[in-house]
């Protein structure tokens, strides 16, 4: 770690001058994505009891008949609200005129006239329908059979199967409303408490709060001290990371062309070892071939030769092809490469490989003193946040707030019990009279069942008429439940639609509109008991229609209650004195940049060397002149072959020995002369072809190379310290975004949490969600079903009465005389009368 100083500046410089020629124009410039978006810090909220959750009623089938429900209601009232009645009734009831009540609630009067008119019809018919059965005067049985009895029967079984359906329908809807109207109404009497103890502590407890959400701003103080603690490694692993392919890229390029270096000089050395042998080799063959030559044209020139004609056309063709004497030289180029390659380039590139990867642990080891004034400066808190609390006014609208919802919360608790007690009555009667619609329902399901199985068994002679005369009695106590309950059904509906719907009508419609809001605040329209202003304390009367939207917006308490104009919450957040002394210690981060070279002397001059040696100006042409020609224009091992093959034809025994002697001298000189020759030729072809297509492009990586080295020693210092300030500033920035996440959310505490007055505008709404939503809409519909059921029992009864005759045995009366006695016939069942 003892070099660590001095390896820094160069390496820093190396990375961003490499990244700076190879990258576009400009690119000493930096991004902030090497350190990244700071992380979001989880700030503790305080624990507030008084805080309220918005109620919302979530979507369900039920919607749809709410949704009916409330445009009947709107049908039934069509007065709007009444400003001045309920002025009147707020401020002097015993002056309030019944007539005015009566034109206001005029569609609820002629609902009660039609309620009336079905408890006094509906309970006398049925009294009579009893009699006239007692006295037999109301037809219980069919008296004949007739042709058209099958369609009647058919006819009315359907319209009370259908009526029974429907309610079957209204019967199930009344019980679900009326389950959650009970449920409703109980855990809403319960949520007015709550409501009230959290409105109690909306103002007392704001100096506590705001003194411990300014203790919070050790959170990002400890938060930038931990990456003040490897800022070192950050930004050395940031540079590292953005100009890694970069380096590796810039080194494996110098990698590879002393690479290249090595195999075009080693293939420069290969051409001229392997020419110097091949001028030797020719040497020797410009001696041995001539002679063979020679002996050959007189030994297939004799006249005895038989056959030796095409032999002697390749004897003489038997001459040097190629002369290496001829090629271009290589002398220059001999003397400018001797000794290279002098350094060890994947050496060389392996260590600064090495160097730069320790890049984040040098500079870590390089700023450890700035981080420690850093940390001095971080560890102090703004002046702003420690008189958070202290500067928030104080107010004596405190103690009135309090007392006047411990008042409110006092006297409501008796209403609250009452209220609860007496939706138990009507849960408990509204259930009751659901079970005897139900109780309908299943006589009429039941008389139809066992009256369609008694005419189903009447073509048995032998059957029984107890199943439809059961059938009968079945229809028939569902009428006279139907007439013993009607009253007691018909009262529930009507009085829990007087008060659901003016409820709703009244209250719940005006409250959504705003118009409660208006008549509130309209001077004169509400008691002196009841004004907002008087009960807070306050010396300045302020809309409640209008605190309630700014409430809702969000609007600080002391704002809308006009309390103190003193308290600027901004200038206590304001910390930019703060910041600006972090920006000043960051700013004084230094980089030296010296002494950065990337090609050590060696490799310098290696690449000088192979620069001026000229390699690529060798005409190499000129050798595959020369490698193109063969080493002896005749094929001297197929002669060679050829004269052995003439030897043993000859007739002269002598002429053949020569022929022989001559064909073995061929092959002795071809595998000891040609061969050989052939050989090095190849090889030379190799070393000139590679050296031919390498030299350009090795000079101008080499021209390049250099260019580049030279230039980095210029530009490299000014670039590398602008890239380390654009780094710092990004590591500034991530560290100032911990702080204004703090301010972020202090601001939002104290304005939506902590000092706002949204908590007032929430309880109104949960109130009107609470009143209108979750307990009118369920009320309501469960009158609406009941009085559904109310009105299907009529065509009920009717459907019922006259079905229940054709279930019973039918009995024709006797002709003979005008006595009122008959007899009981069993008629055959028809195919017309076949249900």
């Amino acid at each position: 770690m003892a070099r660590a100083p001095s390896l820094l500046a160069p390496l820093l410089s190396l990375g961003l001058g490499l990244r700076l020629v190879l990258s576009l124009p400009g690119a000493g410039a930096t991004d902030c994505r090497s350190f990244g978006r700071a992380e979001r810090l989880s700030f503790a909220p305080e624990a507030r009891v008084r805080w309220l959750a918005p109620r919302v009623r979530e979507q369900g089938p039920l919607d749809p008949l709410y949704s009916t429900v409330r445009h009947f209601l709107s049908v039934v009232q069509l007065n709007p609200f009444p400003a001045g009645l309920v002025k009147v009734l707020l401020n002097e009831p015993s002056s309030v005129e019944v007539d005015e009540v009566v034109r206001y609630e005029a569609g609820y009067v002629a609902c009660a006239v039609i309620a009336g008119l079905y408890l006094l019809v509906v309970p006398t018919a049925g009294l009579c329908f009893c009699c006239c059965r007692c006295r037999q005067h109301c037809g219980g049985r069919v008296k004949t059979e007739h042709k058209a009895m099958a369609c009647e029967r058919c006819t009315l079984m359907v319209f009370l199967l259908l009526t029974t359906l429907m309610l079957l329908t209204g019967v199930v809807c009344a019980f679900v409303t009326n389950q959650h109207t009970h449920q409703q109404v109980g855990s809403s009497a319960e949520a007015l408490p709550e409501t009230l103890l959290s409105l109690r502590g909306l103002v007392s407890d704001v100096p506590q709060e705001l003194q411990a959400v300014a203790q919070q701003f050790s959170l990002p103080q400890q938060r930038v001290l931990e990456e003040l603690d490897g800022i070192g490694l950050s930004i050395g692993g940031s540079i590292y990371t953005q100009l890694r392919s970069t380096v590796y890229e810039a080194l494996a390029s110098v990698q590879s062309l002393g690479q290249a270096l090595q195999v075009s000089v080693d293939h420069f050395w290969a051409l001229n070892a392997t020419l110097v042998e091949l001028q030797e080799g020719q040497r020797d063959l410009e001696l041995a071939v001539p002679e063979h030559r020679q002996r050959l044209l007189i030994q297939l020139r004799e006249p005895g030769c038989q056959g030796c004609a095409g032999a002697l056309s390749q004897a003489r063709a038997l001459e040097l092809g190629a002369n290496f004497s001829q090629v271009p030289p290589v002398g220059d180029v001999l003397h400018w490469l001797k000794g290279v390659p002098e350094a060890n380039f994947s050496g060389m590139v392996q260590e600064e490989n090495l160097t730069f990867n320790a890049l984040p642990y040098l500079a870590d080891f390089e700023i450890t003193n700035m981080v420690r004034e850093l940390k001095n400066t971080v560890a102090q808190q703004p002046a702003g946040l420690r008189t958070l609390a202290e500067g928030f006014p104080g107010w004596e609208a405190a103690s009135h707030w309090s007392q006047a919802l411990e008042n409110v919360a006092q006297s409501s608790r008796p209403y609250l019990k009452e209220v609860q007690r007496y939706e138990t009555y009507r849960w408990a009667l509204g259930c009751m009279l659901c079970s005897v619609v139900l109780l309908v329902v299943v006589c009429n399901l039941l008389g139809l069942t066992l009256g369609i199985w008694g005419l189903s068994a009447r073509e048995d002679p032998s059957h029984s008429e107890a199943k439809g005369e059961a059938g009968a009695r079945f229809l028939m106590v569902g009428v006279g439940f139907s007439f013993l309950f009607a009253a007691p059904v018909i009262l529930l509906i009507f009085a829990t639609f007087f008060v659901g719907g003016n409820v709703q009508t009244l209250v719940c419609r005006s409250w959504e509109s705003g118009e409660l809001y208006e008549f509130a605040d309209t001077p004169g329209n509400l008691p002196s008991s009841l004004n907002l202003s008087q009960l807070l304390g306050l010396k300045k009367n302020i809309s409640i229609h209008l605190a309630y939207q700014q409430c809702k917006e969000g609007a600080s308490l002391w704002r809308v209650l006009q309390l103190n104009d003193s308290y600027n919450l901004e200038e206590h957040l304001d910390i930019s004195q703060y910041t600006a002394k972090l920006q000043q210690k960051l700013e004084s981060f230094k980089v030296d940049t010296k002494n950065l070279d990337l090609l050590s002397p060696a490799a310098h001059r290696d690449l000088e060397a192979l620069q001026s040696s000229g390699l690529e100006n060798i005409h190499y042409p000129g050798f595959l002149v020369q490698i193109q020609k063969p080493t002896v224009n005749t094929d001297v091992e197929k002669l060679a072959q050829e004269l052995g093959r003439l030897a043993q034809t000859q007739s002269s025994s002598v002429l053949g020995q020569q022929l022989q002697e001559e064909a073995q001298g061929l092959r002795n000189l071809y595998q000891e002369k040609v061969l050989p020759q052939q050989i090095l030729v190849a090889k030379l072809n190799l070393s000139v072809r590679a050296l031919a297509s390498s030299a350009p492009s090795l000079q101008l990586e080499t021209s390049g190379v250099l260019h580049r080295v030279t230039y980095l020693k210029e530009e490299l210092p000014t670039q590398a310290t602008l890239i380390l300030r654009n780094e710092s500033m990004c590591f500034l920035a991530r560290e100032l975004d911990y702080f204004s996440q703090y301010v972020a959310w202090v601001r939002e505490q104290v304005t939506q949490r902590i000092a706002t007055c949204q908590p007032l505008s929430r309880a109104l709404d949960n109130g009107r969600v609470i009143l209108c939503d979750m307990v009118a809409d369920p009320w309501n519909a469960f009158w609406f079903c009941l009085a559904w059921c109310a009105f299907f029992l009529i065509p009920s009864i009717v459907f019922a009465v006259k079905t229940s005759k054709y279930f019973r045995p039918i009995r024709k009366r006797l002709s003979s005389t005008s006595s009122e006695e008959t007899q009981l016939f069993h008629i055959p069942r028809v195919t017309s009368l076949k249900l």
